[in-house]
């Protein structure tokens, strides 16, 4: 059974002790709560999905006082989840199905994050294969091939991951690997595949600095931002590489 009603009298029973064989997500719910009704169908969409490996419980707050108020309920929706009897994680509010089955895989990975986690070309083909659209695998995917000599492998799995400045830089980076690029470029991605990122990064943007073309600009620039990213807003190279890469643009 994935989805169950609890009430004050079964709590203890259905929920602690229950979360000693499998994570239960208590729903704390009220009928007049708008955002408790919106969330619901995502929690259940979520709690089946994962077939068992996780119980999702509704408790109704106005019907069940006494849990309520045993766990200091005061906003509406709640949502905690229970493991070996104690709290392990909860959020408060209406969230998106993103955030909800990020929740979830907290207490129980999905499949496709198992898949993620394993890591190997075999395992990210399947996670393709069950979620074509999954950013993560797509981009793991491209990363391997693109690592293994398989650049045209890379950009088809790049072709299917939008919004992602990481896997923006990587099919920047392969483009301007085909088309040959000066000794400079060259040098810039042996630095960055040395892990000497500050080389690197400056060598790229003096490059950007000293080109016209338009083309090359724009995919040296998304080479840029994807290491940038993953560097992260408080590094302080980051910092100063935004800096000139914002003079050099503007």
């Amino acid at each position: 059974m994935t989805v169950i009603d609890v009430t004050d009298q079964d709590f203890d029973t259905e929920v602690l002790q229950r979360s000693h064989d499998v994570p239960v997500v208590v729903d704390f719910w009220a009928g007049w709560c708008q955002p408790c009704l919106r969330l619901a169908p995502i929690l259940d969409k979520a709690a089946e999905k994962r077939e068992g490996k996780v119980v999702l419980a509704k408790l109704d707050t106005d019907a069940n006082p006494a849990v309520s108020e045993r766990f200091g309920i005061q906003s509406l929706p709640t949502v905690k989840a229970f493991v070996n009897g104690e709290i392990a994680a909860e959020f408060l509010g209406a969230q998106p199905p993103s955030q909800v089955e990020a929740f979830m895989d907290g207490l129980v990975p999905s499949e496709t994050q198992l898949l993620l986690d394993a890591g190997d070309e075999a395992s990210l083909l399947r996670a393709v294969e069950l979620e074509p659209a999954n950013v993560d695998a797509n981009f793991s995917l491209a990363r391997l091939r693109y690592e293994n000599g398989d650049a045209a492998g890379a950009l088809e799995h790049l072709h299917n991951v939008t919004g992602n400045f990481c896997a923006d830089g990587l099919a920047a980076r392969i483009e301007l690997e085909e088309e040959g690029g000066s000794e400079e470029l060259q040098e810039a991605f042996e630095a960055l595949d040395d892990n000497d990122v500050e080389d690197g990064l400056n060598k790229l943007l003096a490059l950007l600095e000293g080109t016209d073309d338009e083309t090359e600009r724009e995919r040296i620039r998304k080479v840029i931002v994807a290491i940038l990213d993953e560097l992260g807003v408080e590094h302080p190279l980051a910092r100063e590489s935004r800096r000139r890469l914002a003079a050099a643009l503007y």
